[in-house]
């Protein structure tokens, strides 16, 4: 039922989770975690049945792998309104070198409303960098900027990458370290930022 879903789940603690749903059977997670129920893994985390308190699918959410000019329009939106017109970033700054033809761009939509994002584009055959990842305001501690970044790292992996690497904002850095990534780098400021470099083997 959930298997291939958007969800959104809360688990015994009160802790929220968004992201596609890849459900398991008993047997699965006996062989694999040594607990004989059936759960679900969804952005990295894996949930079991009798941890979840409330499961709902989120028809509207929707994952787009943006290649298109009218897609890619959903990822420029988020941007300029959620860190350009917020923090004074000049159009110029905000899009940079980076985006080019070859870059690629996630965009999350609710009712076909774009409402998070991110981008990345290769650094050498094997490595790709994960930036620009923002969340509308009123989007935010659901949940979403985890599943934006896991989405990430599934179409890297799915184009042959093996390790990503992010510029963290200084303030930011515990949410990627939840996401099993490592500091790599010393503290680098930036035109608007202070950013710390930080990587994870896909």
């Amino acid at each position: 039922m959930y298997d291939q879903k958007i969800v959104r789940i809360k688990d015994t603690s009160g802790k929220m989770f968004i992201g596609e749903a890849s459900t398991f059977s008993a047997e699965y997670g006996m062989h694999e975690f040594g607990r004989e129920e059936d759960g679900l893994q969804l952005n990295g985390y894996t949930i079991f049945k009798g941890d979840i308190e409330q499961i709902e699918i989120l028809q509207d959410l929707k994952v787009i792998r943006a290649q298109q000019t009218w897609q890619q329009a959903g990822a420029y939106y988020v941007r300029i309104q959620a860190m350009a017109k917020k923090h004074h970033i000049s159009l110029r700054q905000e899009f940079d070198e980076h985006d080019s033809p070859e870059t690629k761009y996630i965009v999350i939509t609710d009712h076909d409303f774009p409402i998070a994002t991110a981008r990345m584009y290769a650094l050498d055959t094997k490595t790709v960098m994960i930036g620009r990842v923002v969340v509308l305001p009123e989007y935010r501690h659901l949940g979403i900027g985890t599943m934006v970044v896991s989405e990430c790292e599934a179409w890297a992996e799915e184009l042959g990458f093996s390790k990503a690497v992010v510029e963290s904002r200084d303030n930011k850095v515990a949410f990627y370290e939840q996401l099993d990534y490592e500091v790599c780098g010393q503290a680098m400021q930036g035109d608007t930022f202070t950013c710390i470099r930080m990587e994870k083997e896909l």
